[in-house]
């Protein structure tokens, strides 16, 4: 069993985190540019065992897809070709930065340290893994 890695998407920077190989914690990797984004993905993959990317869904309060899957469809896409022996899942993002900012102040983070929107990004990705994470556990416990 490989590792999960979680992708925050965003325009400018990307936040990424990855699972122990035990899957059990879920950790902040790094915030990359976006538009270095699919070369670091391939070399850390390359390198690591990761079987499981789950790319963070932007949803609107309806369910619906935000304006901003536009831009990751073409990102999901990519995955599923290019590295077609990994798994690529689509997880809910919903809230995950006004989660993020608040994992930020209930951890003591300094409000300076709180503006560094890489920091944001990169909590964020922690969030979507710890969260995909979690419905595996609730799946698995209801089966």
């Amino acid at each position: 069993m490989g590792r999960i890695l979680a992708i925050d998407y965003g325009t400018k920077r990307t936040g990424i985190a990855v699972s122990d190989p035990l899957r059990i914690i879920a950790t902040a990797l790094t915030t990359v540019p976006t538009h270095e984004l699919r070369p670091f993905l391939q070399k850390y993959i390359a390198d690591n065992d990761v079987d499981t990317i789950v790319v963070g869904m932007p949803r609107r309060m309806n369910g619906q897809p935000s304006e901003t899957w536009a831009q990751i469809e073409p990102l999901a896409k990519w995955l599923e070709r290019e590295l077609p022996d990994r798994r690529v899942v689509m997880h809910d993002e919903r809230f995950t930065s006004v989660l993020a900012q608040r994992a930020m102040i209930d951890g003591g983070m300094k409000k300076m340290a709180r503006r560094d929107r890489s920091t944001v990004d990169r909590v964020s990705a922690v969030i979507i893994l710890q969260g995909y994470m979690e419905s595996l556990d609730y799946k698995k416990n209801t089966l």
